[in-house]
């Protein structure tokens, strides 16, 4: 909190006066960083549209890439933020549960876009929505890593590889 409140140029009293803890802090920024998901599944999936996974995989890497590593409005990469509350989720139940939230609505729009796509024959149909949204979020927790890890790492060639991936046949 030493260090939100020293970038913030904020007072503690001030910050505190918004958040009680680190904890709420993180868990607002992960409602910031959800935001931005509900917008871009929102958008590829309003009126029954029924986008590839490839499309949604576009989709969110480029919220991801463009939006989330520099927030418009917060100024910082939240990205950062999204990968402190997996190590916090672990030792705390309050951020446990709220990314647990996060993650399955992520998981289930995912899910969504696999049904869909199922729906139109050009997903096997014995293929599983849900098996199908995990590993698609994994993906995306991938990039999200990889970028932060991994100096050079970029949202086009990263794409480029889930694209190769998707389109590979048996």
């Amino acid at each position: 909190m030493a260090d939100i409140i020293s970038e913030s140029g904020l007072s503690a009293g001030a910050v505190y006066r918004y958040f009680r803890s680190k904890d709420d802090l993180i868990s607002a920024v992960a409602g910031t960083a959800l935001t931005s998901a509900d917008e871009a599944f929102g958008a590829l999936l309003a009126d029954g549209a029924t986008p590839s996974p490839e499309q949604a995989m576009a989709a969110m890497l480029h919220v991801i890439g463009d939006q989330m590593a520099n927030h418009p409005a917060l100024g910082v990469d939240v990205t950062r933020v999204g990968v402190q509350v997996w190590a916090e989720a672990l030792r705390s139940p309050q951020l446990a549960a709220r990314a647990d939230d996060v993650y399955r609505r992520l998981r289930d729009y995912f899910a969504e876009v696999a049904r869909r796509w199922q729906a139109t024959g050009q997903l096997d149909a014995r293929a599983v929505p849900e098996q199908v949204g995990a590993a698609m979020l994994g993906v995306m927790q991938g990039f999200i890593v990889q970028r932060l890890l991994i100096n050079g790492t970029d949202t086009d060639d990263y794409l480029a590889g889930v694209k190769a991936l998707l389109a590979a046949r048996p």
